[in-house]
């Protein structure tokens, strides 16, 4: 069984960071920023703006549940599901390649995660951090095509789990994470060849975030700050280094999904402080204005699931439901009347 902190929840026992080269300038910038009034206003101004809604179908099932897995997206429209939790809450070890609507084991990770992020780069796959019954990791491990692993020459600064992660012009920004001790506050960059270095500062420690790239900028709604869910929607501009706040989401979430589409993040699933308060909700966020708007619902409420986009749809891996069980579905949804 693995021995992990409560979902959303801090506990003691953690290392501190340490940032492997200087920082990147960061904070709030006034232009973005805004009063809670003012960006609710905003909030109930996209409920009705114009955008995709997504309707889901059920594509197909997984080898077994899971929960808190990482995916990518390969070319060609594959998808690879790396680690996660069992439904007996143990870190899996297994890498699941999703061709369709099925789900075959393509190979084994070094150590069995959950909570990790994941990215593909330079035509590789990376699976970044997570945690274990022996802590959090700050092991970056390069997977190929074909299952195969290895040691990626790099590692976060200090060990990270319930991390989140996207990919904005070649490099991955890992967000947010848990050392084992200690909420982390820090954009972290990593690029194949070169040291993750930290390269900004959010405004609070932030784990369980759903985070998205769109619009050159990386998105970030919502997690777990210290053991309360957030509304906040942080943008981080990698060319000035700087994070600001440009929205609030409808209400605190947390253990949501996230995937790009059509240059708008979709922030999927999720739940609230409760560890039974999901829900069904889709929103999609502008990525300029901030402002939000419903954009479907999931068959059943759920967090922790892995969501990745291509070819025009997005596929919605694993989770957990209301209940507390893992779930096998592969879902997928695409923007439909």
């Amino acid at each position: 069984m693995n021995v992990r902190p409560p979902r959303g929840r801090t506990v003691a026992t953690s290392l501190a960071v340490v940032a492997a080269a200087p920082m990147s300038a960061c904070g709030f910038g006034s232009d973005h920023s805004s009063s809670e009034a003012a960006t609710s206003a905003s909030v109930t101004s996209g409920l009705r703006r114009p955008g995709a809604t997504l309707r889901p179908r059920l594509l197909g099932r997984l080898p077994a549940p899971v929960q808190l897995p990482a995916a990518v997206s390969l070319p060609g429209g594959d998808v690879l599901v790396l680690g996660g939790l069992s439904s007996a809450d143990a870190s899996v070890p297994a890498i699941v390649r999703v061709r369709g609507g099925r789900g075959a084991a393509a190979g084994t990770l070094p150590v069995a995660q959950h909570d990790a992020a994941a990215a593909y780069l330079s035509g590789r796959t990376y699976f970044i951090g997570g945690g274990s019954s022996s802590g959090s990791s700050a092991a970056i491990v390069e997977v190929d095509p074909g299952g195969a692993t290895r040691p990626a020459g790099s590692e976060l600064p200090v060990p990270a789990s319930d991390v989140s992660a996207a990919v904005v012009d070649g490099t991955a920004y890992i967000v947010g994470g848990y050392t084992g001790t200690a909420p982390l506050d820090t954009v972290v960059a990593f690029r194949p060849g070169s040291q993750a270095r930290v390269v900004a500062r959010l405004p609070r420690p932030l784990r369980y975030a759903s985070v998205g790239a769109a619009g050159g900028r990386l998105i970030i709604a919502g997690g777990t700050s210290g053991v309360t869910a957030q509304r906040d929607i942080l943008s981080f501009d990698p060319k000035s280094g700087r994070v600001t706040r440009i929205g609030l989401l409808p209400s605190p979430l947390t253990h949501a999904a996230s995937a790009s589409l059509g240059g708008t993040l979709y922030v999927i699933g999720g739940r609230s402080d409760s560890l039974t308060g999901q829900t069904r909700g889709v929103l999609a966020v502008d990525p300029r204005a901030g402002s939000v708007h419903r954009a479907g619902r999931l068959p059943e409420a759920l967090s922790d699931a892995a969501a990745v986009a291509g070819a025009g749809r997005i596929l919605v891996l694993g989770g957990r439901d209301a209940t507390g069980r893992a779930r096998d579905e592969i879902l997928r949804l695409r923007p439909g009347p």
